[in-house]
C-alpha cells in the first residue's frame, strides 16, 4: 500500500472513531436528560431526603427541646437577646427538617396530593429555610453589638427585639407570598387544584431564582461584615490572643458553618432545576452539606455557650434527682 493511501486510511478511520465518540455521548447526554421524567429517580431522590430529613428532624428537635427547656426556666437567660434568636433559630431548623419529612415523602410515597397542598408545604418549609440564614444573619449582629457596643446595645435590643423579629418574618412571608402569586399567575385553576403523583416544587422561575440569590447575598454580606468587625475588635482588645484559644475556635468554628449553610444555598440557587445525573447527584451531595450544618447548629450555636453548658447540668441534675425520687417513693 501506497503512503498516500495509508495516510487516507488512518484519516478516514480517526474520523470515524470521533464521529462514533460524538454519538455515543450524544446518547449518554440524552439518557441523562430523560432520568428527569422517570419517576423511579425522583422517588429514590426523594426517599433519600426524607430519611435525612427525619434524622435531622428527630435530633434538632430533641436539642431544640433541651435549651429551650433550660433558657425558659432561667430568668435570666430568658430575658437576653441572644437566647430568644437563639430558640427562634432552633425552632425554624426542626419545622424545616420536619416539614421536609412531609413533602418529600408526599413525593417518595407518590401520594397523589393536589398541586395546591404541594405549593403549601413546600412554602412553609421555604419561608423556615429562610428564618434559619435570617436569624443567623440577626445573631451575627446581635454578637457585634454586643462586643463593640457593650453599652448602648443592651438597652437598644431589649426595646426592639420582638419589633426586629415580627419585622423580619413579615419580611420573609410576604416575600415568598409574592413569589407565589407571579408563578401562580402562569397556572389555570385546574392545574392547581388537580392532583400530581409526584410533588411538584415551584419557585424554579428566573425571577425566583434571582429574588433568592439577592436575598442570601445580603445575609451572607451582613455575616461576613459583623464577623469582620468582631475579629478586628477582638484583636484590638487582645482577646484573640495564644491564651484565649477558645475565642479565635469560636469564631472559626462559626463561619464554617455558616459557609456549609450558604454555600450549599447558593449553589442550588443559582443551577435551580436542571436534568442529568449530574445535576441529580450534585443536588443530593449538597443537600447532604446543608442537612449536615442543621444538624450540628444546635451544639455549637447552643451548647458550645458556658451559661446553656451550666444550666444543662442543673437541669440534668434536676431531672435525675426527680426520677430518683419518684422510684423512691414506689407506687401509692
Amino acid at each position: 500500500m501506497s503512503p498516500g493511501r495509508r495516510d487516507r486510511g488512518d484519516h478516514l478511520s480517526k474520523a470515524n472513531f470521533f464521529l462514533k465518540t460524538s454519538q455515543v455521548a450524544l446518547k449518554i447526554m440524552n439518557l441523562s436528560s430523560e432520568h428527569c421524567n422517570i419517576s423511579d429517580w425522583l422517588r429514590l431522590e426523594a426517599t433519600v431526603k426524607a430519611s435525612v430529613y427525619m434524622v435531622s428532624f428527630a435530633f434538632a428537635t430533641f436539642i431544640t427541646v433541651i435549651i429551650i427547656a433550660i433558657v425558659w426556666q432561667n430568668s435570666k437567660l430568658r430575658k437576653e437577646v441572644r437566647y430568644i434568636l437563639l430558640c427562634h433559630h432552633l425552632l425554624c431548623i426542626s419545622s424545616y427538617s420536619g416539614l421536609g419529612v412531609v413533602f418529600q415523602g408526599m413525593r417518595a410515597l407518590m401520594a397523589n396530593s393536589p398541586v395546591l397542598l404541594c405549593w403549601l408545604v413546600f412554602g412553609a418549609q421555604l419561608i423556615f429555610g429562610e428564618g434559619i440564614l435570617f436569624t443567623l444573619a440577626l445573631m451575627a449582629v446581635n454578637t457585634y453589638l454586643a462586643i463593640c457596643w457593650p453599652l448602648k446595645s443592651l438597652s437598644f435590643m431589649n426595646s426592639v427585639k420582638y419589633r426586629i423579629l415580627a419585622g423580619t418574618w413579615i419580611i420573609i412571608v410576604l416575600k415568598n407570598v409574592c413569589l407565589f402569586i407571579i408563578e401562580g399567575t402562569n397556572s389555570t385553576p385546574v392545574s392547581v387544584l388537580k392532583s400530581a403523583p409526584l410533588c411538584p416544587v415551584t419557585l424554579n422561575g428566573t425571577p425566583a431564582r434571582a429574588i433568592g440569590m439577592i436575598f442570601l447575598l445580603l445575609l451572607l454580606a451582613v455575616i461576613l461584615i459583623s464577623y469582620s468587625l468582631i475579629y478586628q475588635e477582638g484583636k484590638r482588645a487582645g482577646h484573640f490572643n495564644r491564651s484565649n484559644i477558645k475565642a479565635r475556635k469560636t469564631v472559626l468554628i462559626h463561619l464554617l458553618q455558616m459557609g456549609l449553610h450558604v454555600i450549599p444555598t447558593l449553589i442550588f440557587i443559582g443551577l435551580g432545576k436542571r436534568c442529568g445525573v449530574f445535576f441529580f447527584t450534585l443536588n443530593l451531595v449538597l443537600f447532604g452539606v446543608f442537612a449536615f450544618a442543621q444538624c450540628f447548629n444546635p451544639l455549637i450555636y447552643g451548647l458550645w455557650s458556658r451559661d446553656l453548658q451550666s444550666g444543662l447540668y442543673y437541669w440534668m441534675c434536676c431531672q435525675l434527682w426527680c426520677g430518683h425520687t419518684m422510684n423512691s417513693r414506689g407506687p401509692v
